[in-house]
């Protein structure tokens, strides 16, 4: 009797090892009571509505009961809802348009916000003081994200490519201390890593500025993700959106908490006016992804059609419409 007592302890022990991994890294409103949901973001202010949807506790108001995983990265946002550990993400353009084109299935619900002030990080003794002295340099940078986009455009408006340096595939907080050993010769990451290289490469740091490129922050929607319950986290998150704009500060202090410490105050008193929120699904947006997706096809040498009609294939306006149905005006 204590024998197969003790076995069936261990049993049990055993069997909650997988629950108390699964419950940990995500935080969400316990007891809202309505359909559950597991949205995918990543620690990124092109998301900031969604931290303070959960710093506010706002999704019960629309009766859902919604557990936000924080990735790394918009990508590792993408896997997840691509592997089924979520039907939502917040994730970039790049990683989606990727994912299409390697014959993903996912639905593009909404365009959350827009960021394009980039910058180039370097060190004063590299001498690089336009783009066009890359050529032959070594160039650290996260390969299959929005930042990896973003060199290709600095690239091209020196009339340059990839083939023409040499790129490292960094984890975005690692392109600083490559940049510190000088192990790379310039390096491109997310805007929540400058500070930290300026700190770390002191009186050697040097940076060159580029608005030549819009990063979108997509909602996209898995096969399992249902309209009704996408409708209403697009809701909550309008409502986010809007808190935002009419209490920027206390917004602000909402992402910084919700970030546990990924974020500092410093950069998101400074970044987060410099992105632009509002949920659309506009011309502009599928005039901007074709045009990625020709390159990324080109680039990685992914299979899908890169064209338009393709595109215009992955997305799903229906929810963007039942909440703001202006917003959704691409034909």
């Amino acid at each position: 009797m204590l024998r197969s007592r003790a076995v069936a302890a261990t049993l049990l022990a055993v069997l909650l090892v997988p629950l108390a991994t699964a419950c940990a890294g995500s935080s969400g409103p316990a007891g809202a009571g309505g359909p559950a949901v597991t949205l995918a973001a990543s620690d990124h202010l092109g998301g900031a509505p969604v931290y303070i949807a959960q710093e506010r506790k706002l999704w019960s108001a629309e009766g859902i009961d919604v557990a936000v995983t924080t990735q790394p990265t918009g990508r590792d946002a993408l896997n997840a809802v691509l592997g089924g550990q979520a039907q939502l993400g917040v994730v970039g353009d790049l990683p989606a348009v990727t994912a299409v084109l390697g014959g993903r299935e996912l639905r593009i619900v909404a365009d959350l916000s827009r960021f394009s002030d980039w910058r180039l990080l370097t060190r004063t003794d590299r001498g690089i003081t336009g783009f066009a002295a890359l050529k032959g340099r070594k160039v650290g940078v996260p390969q299959g994200t929005n930042v990896e986009y973003a060199l290709s455009r600095m690239l091209a408006s020196a009339r340059l490519t990839a083939t023409d340096v040499t790129v490292v595939n960094l984890a975005p907080n690692q392109v600083t201390s490559a940049l510190a050993r000088g192990d790379i010769d310039a390096g491109v990451t997310f805007p929540s890593f400058y500070d930290a290289a300026r700190t770390a490469l002191g009186e050697r740091y040097a940076e060159l500025a580029f608005t030549g490129y819009t990063a979108r922050t997509l909602l996209i929607a898995g096969p399992s993700a249902k309209d009704e319950t996408t409708v209403a986290v697009l809701r909550t998150l309008l409502r986010a959106q809007r808190e935002l704009g009419n209490d920027p500060a206390g917004a602000r202090r909402a992402v910084v908490a919700q970030s546990k410490g990924a974020l500092q105050a410093g950069y998101v008193d400074a970044y987060q006016p410099r992105y632009t929120y509002g949920a659309t699904l506009s011309a502009e947006l599928v005039a901007q992804l074709t045009e990625e997706a020709a390159w990324a096809k080109a680039a990685q040498n992914l299979p899908g059609a890169a064209d338009r009609a393709a595109l215009l294939r992955h997305l799903h306006s229906e929810p963007l419409k039942a909440v703001d149905r202006p917003a959704a005006t691409v034909r």
